[in-house]
Order: structure tokens, then sequence, then C-alpha cells
């Protein structure tokens, strides 16, 4: 890499969105995504050496970036690798800085009426699941000693050295962190003091142990050793920490012709569930790219596309925003910039005297770096990092660093995606062995087992089998109460629902049509295929006023909206060359903020096979009923004036701490219809600053529609993740009932409960069918075992899917007032996730959970404004 840029790269986040319509995409892929790694999943930030002040600016003598003293901003120091807490075997080098605030105690959020949160409906079904018990001695205590020295130390690895030398006394078992000693067995005085001596001057150091508390097996302080304890089996075990979780390197996958790296690994927690703490594990896989950051920065300098920007701008659009991995110390951090001012020869200050970056790889890792003109990556900090003691920003060489997880533009390659899944996509059965077979080298390790009986614990070897229930199968009703017949096992009714009546079906008669004059086949195809499908369905489709353009850009596209589109148009139809973001972006935003249409758009690629076109035709009139405000199918609800809220939320792509909350409410009996606003809030503001417009909105329309109030309301809230469910649970919730009760009058007696959807969870359940296992059936519901006692929760299968395991999804009530049992509850539950239009069949989340997820996605990726009232009635955002 030659050249020197002229300025520095500002970094800027890329957007996700992709402007295909979702009733295109292949069927399944909602739960196949979910089972996809994700490099979002990263380690936070490591600590890196601190900042000290060097030379400036690099200019060239000779061919090679020499530092120039004095001028600009001084080179930070590069990344040095630190210790974590370890179990300590008397090595100075395993103490290090504490864990920042683990929480290992759950909120208590369940209901006081709730005593026994077990449903009885259903058949029972035996089940395995990822879990694996443990055991200790009955007598078993863990025993803290805070540690002082006298004088004063302050580097935590020469402490745990002076500790340490008195092996004899602590024994050959313990955790130490700096200030906290634990130890298996209790020391013959409460208070001890011994002498040690450092090796630079013979400084006699009074250390002093003292007994400070003493756990009982089942404290969140021992859950916390335990995960410690586990961790250090994994590194006995020969696992590589790479971010939070462990992988095995020499069990890596090369995927040649994608250039990219499949390494297995495991994910594990030990936490406290309803009767004991279990280990909980699952099957891990981190996708690496085998070429480094600085070849395919060769290959972009090299590569002759047609996007006008220039080098400089092609690597800040790849890298930025990305995670690497550095390859001498297995740590990952997020790429914020570029700095091409500064290069492997630039130099910074250590307590040694000035060293050059690559003088300084070469004697800590051994690592030879080739290229002296490569710019170096950019890693900043957050603020509470900082706050930690980890420095602002740090430099990364791309000659040492790997890019990980999968870009948004391999995701769209189906050919990289089918290979990938070869290696992700783990049937039952296959994760079942290799989970009983991780367990077994655990518990036959020599090593392992040395440690395990220095803490007087047992890992059982074998999955843990407990009882769960199928639900009863649900019936879907068409108009005239006409009935799909399907198999529950598969949870799909496509193919009966072809050709029959949909429940309510609006005529599109006054429509347009948007096209490219290369694309004006495919549009007219399409229009006849939709008029041929819509009768049978009940829906009256006209022709269409055909609008044929000169080009594909973005803004004859919309010029020509302008001049067809009038107060009577029903609907905007617009066949796209390309999936090209920013052409979909304005056409939505045009459509569902400038001149208020409910709108549709196609990539040509999807109507070119035409052997599929009845089918995606078909897809695509059910999708334009439903934006026009129509019904497709309904179940029996047996609670009457219920009204269901579905609340998720998304980052705003286009604004830097700001989130879009899509909230979605139904507001009739069968719950087909719905109302849908959106709310905006930044970092650290709570959701109900606009929750309150859209829930007495929402209250409104119902009350039009069934000429009353409902008498309860359910909300789905997605989008929580573990350390946010105190927030949600003490200051949303209160807000969010005191909103509907203000909204509707003091004189309102409603019933509210509030549901916590999980998805991104470890959980994983079996079942047996003879000698092997198999996904479990949709509608399998798990209330006891691995919930837990704080909550009132389970776990739900509703999904079928034809490759890999199947994910259950967690639901946890954390306000009930409505005096539904478990069992209404979870069949509740389940009959919500039939009701999503986009997919004949069920999905993972309650239908009003997905359609706020798909209005906050089309909001925070493409419109970046609240759409126009005028569609809150409509699902326009499918």
């Amino acid at each position: 890499m030659s050249g020197r840029a002229r300025g520095r790269s500002r970094g800027r986040s890329r957007g996700s969105g992709t402007p295909q319509e979702e009733p295109l995409r292949r069927p399944g892929e909602e739960q196949q995504r979910a089972q996809q790694p994700s490099a979002a999943a990263a380690a936070p930030t490591p600590v890196g050496a601190t900042s000290v002040a060097g030379s400036g600016r690099a200019s060239y003598r000779g061919g090679v970036a020499a530092p120039r003293p004095g001028a600009g901003d001084a080179p930070r120091a590069p990344v040095e690798e630190m210790a974590q807490l370890r179990v300590g075997t008397g090595d100075a080098r395993q103490v290090g800085k504490k864990r920042a605030d683990f929480r290992y105690t759950d909120v208590t959020t369940r209901p006081a009426h709730i005593t026994d949160k077990r449903g009885n409906s259903g058949t029972p079904l035996p089940l395995a699941t990822n879990f694996f018990t443990f055991d200790c001695d009955e007598d078993w205590s863990l025993y803290q000693y805070h540690v002082d020295f006298n004088p004063m130390i302050d580097s935590r690895k020469m402490k745990a050295g002076l500790l340490f030398t008195h092996a004899e006394l602590l024994g050959a078992t313990r955790v130490f962190d700096g200030m906290i000693l634990y130890l298996p067995r209790k020391l013959p005085q409460e208070v001890t003091e011994v002498f040690s001596q450092t090796r630079r001057d013979n400084e006699n150091i009074r250390i002093t142990i003292k007994l400070t508390n003493t756990f009982h097996s089942t404290s969140p302080q021992c859950l916390h050793l335990y995960n410690v304890i586990f961790k250090r089996i994994l590194n006995l075990i020969e696992m590589q920490q790479i971010g939070r979780n462990y992988y095995n390197m020499d069990l890596a996958v090369d995927i040649t012709q994608h250039k990219l790296r499949v390494v297995p690994g495991f994910i594990t927690s030990i936490l406290q569930y309803e009767n004991k703490a279990m280990l909980c594990a699952d099957i891990s896989h981190k996708i690496m790219r085998i070429d480094t950051v600085l070849d395919m920065m060769y290959a972009l300098y090299n590569s002759t596309d047609r996007s006008g920007d220039s080098f400089y701008e092609k690597c800040t659009k790849k890298f930025v925003g990305s995670i690497v991995l550095t390859r001498y110390n297995n740590k990952t951090y997020r790429v914020d910039d570029i700095d091409w001012d500064i290069h492997p020869t630039s130099s910074f200050t250590r307590r040694e005297g000035e060293i050059t970056f690559k003088e300084y790889y070469k004697k800590a890792y051994d690592k030879d770096i080739e290229d002296d003109l490569q710019p170096m990556l950019v890693s900043r900090a957050k603020p509470k990092e900082v706050k930690m003691g980890r420095p602002e920003t740090l430099l990364l060489v791309p000659e040492l660093c790997i890019l990980t997880g999968l870009s948004d533009d391999v995701r769209s390659d189906f050919s990289v995606m089918r290979d990938v899944a070869s290696h992700t996509r783990i049937a039952p059965e296959g994760r079942v062995n290799t989970l009983s077979g991780f367990m077994n080298q655990i518990n036959s390790t020599p090593k392992v087992v040395e440690e395990l009986r220095g803490w007087r614990l047992r890992f059982s070897q074998n999955l843990l089998q407990l009882g769960g229930r199928v639900l009863p199968k649900e019936q879907i009703f068409l108009a005239s109460n006409a009935q799909c017949n399907y198999k529950q096992e598969d949870a799909d009714w496509s193919r009966d629902l072809r050709g029959k009546q949909l429940v309510t079906s609006v005529p599109l008669q006054n429509w347009v049509i948007c096209f490219t004059r290369r694309d004006s086949g495919n549009a007219s195809d399409l229009v006849n295929t939709l008029c041929k499908v819509g009768p049978p369905m009940g829906m009256s489709i006209g022709n269409p006023t055909l609008c044929e353009l000169n080009d594909d850009r973005s803004s004859t596209f919309l010029d020509n909206m302008k001049k067809f589109v009038n107060q009577n148009t029903q609907l905007v139809m617009c066949i796209l060359p390309t999936n090209r973001k920013d052409r979909y972006d304005a056409i939505k935003k045009a459509c569902c903020v400038d001149h208020p249409v409910a709108s549709q758009c196609v990539v040509a690629r999807t109507l070119s096979k035409k052997q599929m076109l009845m089918s995606v035709a078909t897809k695509i009139a059910i999708q334009l009923n439903c934006k026009l405000g129509g019904e497709v199918w309904r179940l029996d609800i047996p609670l009457k004036n219920l009204m269901v809220i579905g609340i998720d939320t998304y980052h705003d792509s286009a604004s830097k701490g700001r989130s879009v909350g899509g909230v979605v409410c139904s507001i009739n009996r069968n719950i087909t219809r719905f109302y849908s606003r959106c709310t905006f809030q930044h970092t650290a503001q709570e959701l109900n600053d606009g929750l309150k417009v859209c829930v007495k909105d929402a209250l409104k329309k119902y009350h039009e529609v069934n000429n009353m109030l409902p008498d309860k309301i359910v909300i789905f809230r997605d989008g929580v993740g573990d350390g946010q469910l105190p927030a949600v649970h003490e200051h949303e919730v209160p807000q969010v009932v005191g909103t509907i009760k203000e909204c509707a009058g003091e004189d309102y007696n409603v019933k509210i409960a509030v549901v916590v959807v999980k998805k991104r969870i470890n959980s994983r359940f079996f079942a047996k069918t003879g000698r092997t296992y198999t996904n479990p059936v949709p509608g399998t519901v798990i209330d006891t075992e691995v919930t837990k006692p704080e909550w009132f929760d389970f776990f739900l299968v509703s999904q079928s899917v034809r490759q890999g395991t199947v994910t259950p999804t967690h639901f946890n009530v954390i306000f009930d007032t409505t005096g539904l049992k478990p069992d209404h509850m979870q069949r509740l539950t389940y009959k919500m996730t039939h009701l999503y239009y986009n997919w004949p069949g069920t999905i993972r989340v309650p239908a009003p959970c997905q359609y706020a997820h798909k209005l906050a996605f089309l909001v925070g990726q493409s419109i970046h404004k609240e759409p126009a009232l005028d569609l809150a009635d409509r699902l326009y955002f499918l």
C-alpha cells in the first residue's frame, strides 16, 4: 500500500437494510437467521497500554515512514494483553482486573397471585435439554477473605506473587482478584498475618488476611465463583477465549472459496434455576476471515468498481463499524476509524524509552510486520470502559487483524450462506452428541479432575431430562368459517391457503405501477398474474396505471410518483432493477411521510423465474390486501374485549444514539386488525416518553371500532436484554400502566399484563424419538426446572425448522392483574404466533411483536421520521 492520505478518514455507521419486501424471502428464513452467528456479539474492548506521548505524524525518508518529532498528535500505545480473573495455581500472572458489576441475581418479577406457574393443558412430552447439573458436598462452603498489603502495592500481579508464596497456608486451590481471596476451606485463624519480600529491593511486605464472609453453595457469590472455575476448566482443555466465549482453534474449518473460517466453540453459564444451580452449555461458532485486514485493503486498492468512491472511502465503508480479531492475543475490537498518518514505523514512549510499533510487536509477541506503510486501525473505548481504567484510544495493525462475522453483502450471497450453514446448523442428534462429548472431555481430563476435586465439585455428564407439554393444535379460519387443514408438526398452512377466500378482502382498483423500460415485461407478467390469483382469494384487482421510466434514478421514481399519485390512489408498486438501498429509502419515505399511500417494492430478479411467478404473485397479493386494511386468516380467541400490544425497538441508522420504538395494538375482537405508531428516544431515555401518545390514540381507535374500551390489555415487550429487565420492571411498567389508566380516566378498571419476550437465549430442547433426538413439535411448552423461581416464565417452541435445531423463545410475565391462569397465558401466547400475515405458518414471537419490529426497522433504516397517521390503521410496513 503506497501513498499518503491528505486527511484523516471519518468513520461512519453503515445501514443494514435491504429493499426487498419480506414475503419474497425464503420460507423459514426468520428461524434460520436467528441461528446464524453474529459478529455483533463480540466482547467489550479489552484494556490496553496507557497512552503516552510520542512522535507525531510520519514523513517519508527513503521510502520508509519515519517519525517526525513534535508534529501532530502523538500515536497511542498498542494493546497489551492483560490476564483475566482465574483460579489461582501459584502463578502471579493469573490475577487480573475485577469483573465489573456482574449480575448473578435476577430481579423478582413474579406476580403475587401466581403460586404455581405450571400449566396443565396439552399432551405430556419427555424432553432433554442442554443443561447439566453439578453437585458439591453437603458441608460445602466458600470462605471470603479481605487481603491488605502494608506498605500498599498497586500492581495486582505483584500482590498475587507475594500472596502465593504462602502456598502451604492457602492451599493449591484459590481465587484472588487483588483484594478478595476465595478459598474452599477455612484458615486456622480469622485474621492471619504473613510476610513476603519483594524481588526488586527485598522490602518486607506485611500481608493481612481477614475472614469477611462465609457463603453457602446457592449464594450469588458462589455462582460467580462457579463461572470463574468453569472458565479455568475451559482453559485447561486448551480452548481459547475469543470475546466472551471459548473456541477450539484446532477444529477450525476453512471455507477457502469464500476466504472464511468457521471455528467451533461453546457458550457456557452457570446460574440458579428453579431447584438448583446448573450449567447451560450450547454450541457456538465464530466466523472470521482467512485473509487479514491488510489483504482486504490490497484487494480494495486494486479493485475497479463503478461506485466512484476513493480508496480511502472504500476502506472506511468496508471496515469502520466492523469487529476485528487480533491474532496475537485472540481479542476482539470494534473499528471506529482508520488513521492514515500513523504507520508501524511510528514510535511511542514506554517506561524503557521510545519504541516503534513494529519493534513492540516483535518484542512482545514475536510478530514480524512486513508492510511499513500500512495505516493503523483505531478502536475507541466507551465512556463506561474509560471509567474502568481503559485507554480512550487503541491502535491496531491491519496486518495482524482478521475481520470477524459476516457483513451485509456476504449475508445477501446465497452461496456463501449455504456453505456457512452446512457447518453452523447442527441437527438435534449432532448437538446432543457434541455436548455429551464436551462434558465427557471435562470429566476425563486429569487436570480438570484435579481442579474440581480441589473445589469438591462434580459435573454431570448427561443432559438434563425434563417434561414438557404440547399445546393443542390451533384452528385457522378463513372467510365463512372455512378452515385450513395443516399438520401441527409442520406449522405451515400455505398449501391449504391457495384458492380460498381471505377473511376480509379489499378491492384494489386505483393503483399505480412504476418500472423501467427494461422491466416492462416483468411488470406486465406480474399484473396479469395478480389479476388471476386475486379473485379466488376474494380480492378484486383492476388494471393499474402504468408508469414506464426512462432510467432507474431515485429522482425519476419520485417525480413520476408525484405526477400519477393522487388522493384516490390506493397503492403504488415499484419494480426495482436492483436492491439499492438509497432508492428504496427514498420511495418509502415519499410514500410513508410526504404523500401517504400504501407502497410495495419488488426486485426485478424475484420476477425473473416464471415458474415461480404464480407463487410470488399470491404472496404479493396477500401482502397488498394487508396494506390496504384487509384480514387474511383468524383464530378462535376466547377472551372478549382483549387488546394485545406489541412493542419493539430498533437503532436509528441515521442518528447515533437514537432508537425507534414500534408500538402495534390490536383494535378488533379477533386480533386481526392493528393500529401502529412509532416513537423516538435517545440512549438512556425511557421508551415511555413517547409511548403515552401511542397508547392513547390506540385506545381511541379501539373505542371507535368496538364502541367500548378493552377489558384486558396484554403487552408483549420485545427488545429487552438481561441488563434492562430491572429498568423495565421498575420504571417502564408502572409508567405504561399509569398511562393507560390516565388516558381512559380513573373509573376505567382495565386489567393489564406485561410479558417480556426474549429470543436471544442459549437454551435448547430435544424430543427423544426412540434412540435419536429430534426437534420438539411446535406448541411445546416448558415451565419447570429450567425456569427461574423469582419469575413467572416459560419457554415456548412455536416454529418448525427444516435444518438445524429449533430455538425456543423465553417469555417472562413481569406484571399481571388480568387473573389469567398459566394455561391461559401460554395458550394466548401460542395463538399470537399464528397471526403474522407475511408467513402462512407460526413464527418465533407473537405477531404484534413482529409487526412492531417491522415498523421500527422500516423507520430506523429508511424513513427516519414518524410515518403519516393516515396509514396507522393498516399494515403498510410489511
